[in-house]
């Protein structure tokens, strides 16, 4: 649902906000178009939340600011949040071959050991990530950082057969997390 908390990461998880390179005093000062080149990269390829979030200034906190992003993206019209998903890379896929994904995408997958898999491993995540996008219009969106290769393909295969309903509030859930991640990592809480 999407107000259930999401749930505490561990301790591995948790990113060192000691090294953001931004501050929310900062955030809360800056005009729309800066607040979006700032931020507008940790929503894969849509700097339409940001600009949209910038609305709800000032945040008082890292979590109000993922909030409002949030927000944004739970109050969008259906098509929009599908084309959202939609612009999300596939688990090496096609934009990881070519190595076109955004930075962050490339550290998440690299995380996962997903730049190093078999050439089985290759074929299958390719079989599944079609089949998954065939069943349900978008790609398999998972938080890489929090689980292994092996769970990731264990995942993708039980998920390419659910409902495609629960699909799409699983994927804006995954994303939920994944971006949570990515600012604590940019913006520091002082």
């Amino acid at each position: 649902s999407p107000n259930r908390p999401l749930p505490t990461e561990p301790e591995e998880f948790v990113m060192n906000t000691a090294t953001a390179t931004l501050d929310l005093q900062t955030l809360n000062t800056m005009s729309r178009e800066d607040f979006a080149a700032a931020i507008g990269s940790t929503f894969e390829h849509a700097p339409w939340i940001a600009e949209q979030a910038w609305d709800a200034r000032p945040f008082d906190s890292v979590e109000a600011l993922h909030a409002a992003m949030l927000g944004v993206v739970r109050r969008a019209p259906h098509a929009v949040q599908l084309d959202f998903l939609c612009a999300h890379p596939e688990l090496a896929g096609r934009e990881a071959q070519a190595g076109t994904m955004t930075d962050d995408s490339t550290r998440e997958q690299r995380s996962a050991g997903l730049d190093a898999l078999t050439r089985d491993e290759l074929l299958e995540m390719k079989r599944l990530n079609g089949a998954y996008r065939r069943r349900h219009g978008f790609p398999f969106i998972i938080a890489a950082r929090r689980h292994t290769k092996e769970q990731i393909l264990a995942e993708l295969r039980r998920r390419a057969t659910a409902d495609s309903a629960a699909e799409f509030v699983e994927a804006i859930e995954q994303i939920e997390f994944i971006t949570r991640l990515r600012l604590r990592a940019l913006v520091a809480a002082h």
